[in-house]
Protein backbone atom coordinates (compact mmCIF):
# COMPACT_ATOMS: atom_id res chain seq x y z
CA UNK A 1 0.00 0.00 0.00
CA UNK A 2 1.37 3.43 -0.98
CA UNK A 3 1.99 6.01 1.71
CA UNK A 4 -0.09 9.18 1.38
CA UNK A 5 1.75 12.31 0.22
CA UNK A 6 2.50 14.55 3.21
CA UNK A 7 0.98 17.93 2.42
CA UNK A 8 3.43 19.79 4.66
CA UNK A 9 6.59 18.39 3.03
CA UNK A 10 8.62 20.67 0.75
CA UNK A 11 8.25 20.16 -2.98
CA UNK A 12 11.74 19.42 -4.28
CA UNK A 13 11.07 18.02 -7.76
CA UNK A 14 8.61 18.04 -10.62
CA UNK A 15 7.38 14.62 -9.47
CA UNK A 16 6.72 16.06 -5.99
CA UNK A 17 4.71 18.89 -7.56
CA UNK A 18 2.64 16.47 -9.64
CA UNK A 19 2.05 14.22 -6.61
CA UNK A 20 0.97 17.23 -4.50
CA UNK A 21 -1.56 18.20 -7.17
CA UNK A 22 -3.01 14.70 -7.07
CA UNK A 23 -3.02 14.60 -3.26
CA UNK A 24 -4.96 17.86 -3.21
CA UNK A 25 -7.46 16.52 -5.73
CA UNK A 26 -6.33 18.92 -8.45
CA UNK A 27 -6.85 17.75 -12.01
CA UNK A 28 -3.54 17.21 -13.79
CA UNK A 29 -4.52 18.68 -17.13
CA UNK A 30 -2.12 18.78 -20.04
CA UNK A 31 -1.84 22.59 -19.59
CA UNK A 32 -1.07 22.30 -15.88
CA UNK A 33 1.67 19.77 -16.63
CA UNK A 34 3.14 22.08 -19.29
CA UNK A 35 3.39 24.94 -16.79
CA UNK A 36 4.95 22.80 -14.05
CA UNK A 37 7.41 21.23 -16.49
CA UNK A 38 8.45 24.67 -17.79
CA UNK A 39 9.01 26.10 -14.30
CA UNK A 40 11.02 23.06 -13.17
CA UNK A 41 13.13 22.99 -16.35
CA UNK A 42 13.99 26.69 -16.29
CA UNK A 43 14.48 27.39 -12.56
CA UNK A 44 13.61 31.03 -13.23
CA UNK A 45 10.92 33.38 -11.99
CA UNK A 46 8.67 34.10 -14.96
CA UNK A 47 5.62 36.26 -15.61
CA UNK A 48 2.43 34.69 -16.91
CA UNK A 49 3.14 36.28 -20.31
CA UNK A 50 6.66 34.80 -20.40
CA UNK A 51 5.25 31.39 -19.50
CA UNK A 52 2.63 31.68 -22.25
CA UNK A 53 5.24 32.82 -24.81
CA UNK A 54 7.71 30.06 -23.95
CA UNK A 55 5.04 27.36 -24.09
CA UNK A 56 3.84 28.72 -27.44
CA UNK A 57 7.43 28.67 -28.77
CA UNK A 58 7.64 25.01 -27.73
CA UNK A 59 4.48 24.28 -29.73
CA UNK A 60 2.43 23.64 -26.59
CA UNK A 61 -1.18 24.63 -27.11
CA UNK A 62 -2.42 26.70 -24.21
CA UNK A 63 -4.51 29.86 -24.00
CA UNK A 64 -3.69 33.03 -22.07
CA UNK A 65 -6.65 32.49 -19.74
CA UNK A 66 -5.61 28.91 -19.05
CA UNK A 67 -2.10 30.07 -18.09
CA UNK A 68 -3.46 32.63 -15.61
CA UNK A 69 -6.04 30.24 -14.12
CA UNK A 70 -3.49 27.44 -13.66
CA UNK A 71 -0.87 29.77 -12.14
CA UNK A 72 -3.46 31.08 -9.68
CA UNK A 73 -4.57 27.57 -8.70
CA UNK A 74 -1.02 26.24 -8.35
CA UNK A 75 0.21 29.20 -6.29
CA UNK A 76 -2.91 29.25 -4.08
CA UNK A 77 -2.28 25.60 -3.19
CA UNK A 78 1.41 26.28 -2.44
CA UNK A 79 2.69 24.12 -5.29
CA UNK A 80 4.56 26.99 -6.96
CA UNK A 81 5.77 30.35 -5.72
CA UNK A 82 4.19 33.67 -6.62
CA UNK A 83 6.39 36.74 -6.10
CA UNK A 84 4.58 40.10 -6.11
CA UNK A 85 6.62 42.79 -7.86
CA UNK A 86 5.76 46.40 -8.69
CA UNK A 87 5.58 45.42 -12.37
CA UNK A 88 3.48 42.29 -11.80
CA UNK A 89 3.61 38.76 -10.50
CA UNK A 90 6.41 36.31 -11.17
CA UNK A 91 6.15 32.56 -10.69
CA UNK A 92 8.85 30.11 -9.64
CA UNK A 93 9.12 26.39 -9.06
CA UNK A 94 10.15 26.45 -5.38
CA UNK A 95 7.34 26.56 -2.85
CA UNK A 96 9.23 25.89 0.37
CA UNK A 97 10.76 28.64 2.51
CA UNK A 98 13.72 30.29 0.86
CA UNK A 99 15.16 33.74 0.33
CA UNK A 100 15.81 35.81 -2.78
CA UNK A 101 18.68 37.86 -4.17
CA UNK A 102 17.19 40.50 -6.47
CA UNK A 103 19.64 41.78 -9.08
CA UNK A 104 18.83 45.42 -9.84
CA UNK A 105 20.83 45.31 -13.11
CA UNK A 106 19.12 42.30 -14.69
CA UNK A 107 15.82 42.08 -12.74
CA UNK A 108 16.76 38.45 -12.06
CA UNK A 109 15.58 36.81 -8.86
CA UNK A 110 17.96 34.17 -7.52
CA UNK A 111 16.69 31.59 -5.02
CA UNK A 112 18.99 31.05 -2.04
CA UNK A 113 18.77 29.18 1.25
CA UNK A 114 19.73 31.42 4.19
CA UNK A 115 20.01 30.20 7.76
CA UNK A 116 20.19 32.94 10.36
CA UNK A 117 22.18 32.32 13.54
CA UNK A 118 19.94 31.22 16.44
CA UNK A 119 21.19 34.19 18.50
CA UNK A 120 19.83 36.62 15.90
CA UNK A 121 16.45 34.86 15.86
CA UNK A 122 16.37 35.07 19.68
CA UNK A 123 17.18 38.82 19.53
CA UNK A 124 14.35 39.42 17.07
CA UNK A 125 11.94 37.40 19.22
CA UNK A 126 12.98 39.29 22.37
CA UNK A 127 12.60 42.67 20.64
CA UNK A 128 9.20 41.92 19.09
CA UNK A 129 7.59 39.39 21.44
CA UNK A 130 6.89 37.17 18.43
CA UNK A 131 8.07 33.56 18.17
CA UNK A 132 9.71 33.16 14.76
CA UNK A 133 8.55 29.98 13.02
CA UNK A 134 9.76 30.76 9.49
CA UNK A 135 11.44 33.55 7.54
CA UNK A 136 12.27 34.73 4.05
CA UNK A 137 14.79 37.44 3.29
CA UNK A 138 14.96 39.64 0.19
CA UNK A 139 18.41 40.92 -0.72
CA UNK A 140 18.85 43.64 -3.36
CA UNK A 141 22.03 44.48 -5.22
CA UNK A 142 23.91 44.98 -8.43
CA UNK A 143 25.92 42.51 -10.48
CA UNK A 144 29.52 42.55 -9.37
CA UNK A 145 32.07 42.93 -12.15
CA UNK A 146 34.61 40.13 -12.46
CA UNK A 147 37.96 41.24 -11.10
Amino acid sequence: MEEPVALNQPITSLDDALERCQALGMRLSRQRRYILELLWQNHEHLSAREIYNRLSQQGREIGHTSVYQNLDALSEQGIIECVERADGRLYGHLSDSHSHVNCLDTDEIIDIQVTLPPELIEQIEARTGVTITDYRIDFFGNTTAAK
